[in-house]
């Protein structure tokens, strides 16, 4: 095909035409919108870094997800900032915990839409890690044992999905047999699979009050220069029976999303996460960018690079622009 006989320009006269030779489609069906529950009452705190995004008491996080679910939103994904913190995280895996209540509390109002639990416990240890510590680190293998505990709580007080962000070795095994063992065999595992040590999560700490109290998260989550490592991880969790796959961050990892999607046949999600919200809206609050067209643009590209479906903060102003 040569110029002048073949003029690519042909196909994007116009909207319809551009509409009609459209290679990439988001739908607010690929959408996920992170909530941030909080003990207490009458509680809707704005997180400063990250605009229109709040800590919320439960009648507030039920008030939202019914938005949510008449935006057409399937799914929202769960963190919670408990009462209190200890060494050992107990919230996490407490029948009465803030995760748990809140669960029950949507699932009665909204029963429709899907509920994803963050299975972790950076948010109620006091020292900030995702488990125990034992000589300065985080103890893989007896943190296996509360993971596995708080996932079996979400399952018991009605989560549809639980989703381990931990990065502990045989985590997604572990999940699978407590879940099998208790007549959950029917929920599924949405897998952190690819999970980097960012400095992307910077908001997202201040949101979850999970900024660890000594060193960092390097031990567990993996390099930002590797990309071969992703390909393991991933395999792990396959082998240990994840029934979705994530990476996490998502707009500097859209090599790693395609390379995921192209390896396995799993259902891929993109993490949209809160550094990258934040800059969109700081930049968009200065009058830099229109908002909307480089949010929408953003979200394409992840489906592009592979992405299934979409954590993003932005889920809802998004799905307000594709209901039209």
């Amino acid at each position: 095909m040569l110029f002048p006989e073949y003029r690519a320009r042909r196909l994007r006269r116009s909207d319809v035409m551009r509409r009609m030779v459209r290679e990439t489609h988001l739908r607010v069906d690929d959408l996920i919108y992170p909530m941030f529950s909080a003990f207490g009452t009458n509680i809707k705190q704005e997180i400063p870094s990250m605009p229109g995004i709040y800590q919320q008491s439960i009648e507030h996080i039920v008030a939202e997800a019914k938005e949510v679910y008449e935006l057409g939103i399937p799914a929202v994904i769960l963190f919670g900032i408990p009462e209190e913190k200890d060494p050992m995280g107990k919230d996490a895996y407490s029948d009465s915990g803030i995760i748990q209540e809140t669960i029950r509390a949507i699932k009665k109002e909204v029963p429709g839409l899907m509920v994803i639990t963050d299975v972790c416990m950076c948010e109620y240890t006091d020292h900030g890690h995702c488990g125990v510590i034992k000589d300065g680190d985080v103890d893989n293998d007896e943190t296996l044992k509360l993971l596995a505990a708080e996932a079996l709580s979400h399952a018991q007080a009605g989560a549809d999905i639980v989703a381990p962000s931990d990065m502990m070795d045989g985590r997604i095994a572990a999940l699978r047999t407590i879940l099998d063992e208790n007549d959950f065999s029917h929920i599924p595992i949405m897998s952190y699979s690819v999970k980097y040590a960012s400095a992307y999560y910077g908001p997202f700490r201040d949101a979850a009050d999970s900024t660890p109290q000594f060193g960092d998260r390097r031990s567990y989550q993996m390099d930002p220069a590797n990309r071969v490592e992703a390909f393991r991880e991933a395999a792990l969790d396959v082998d240990e029976c994840a029934d979705f796959l994530m990476v996490k961050p998502a707009l500097a990892y859209l090599d790693i999303l395609r390379d995921i999607k192209e390896r396995f046949d799993l259902p891929l999600v993109a993490y949209n996460v809160s550094g990258e919200y934040s800059m969109v809206k700081a930049a968009a609050e200065k009058g830099w960018i229109d908002y909307d067209r480089v949010m929408m643009e953003t979200l394409i590209g992840m489906k592009r690079a592979g992405a299934d479906l979409i954590i993003t903060y932005h889920a809802k102003d998004a799905a307000q622009l594709l209901k039209g």
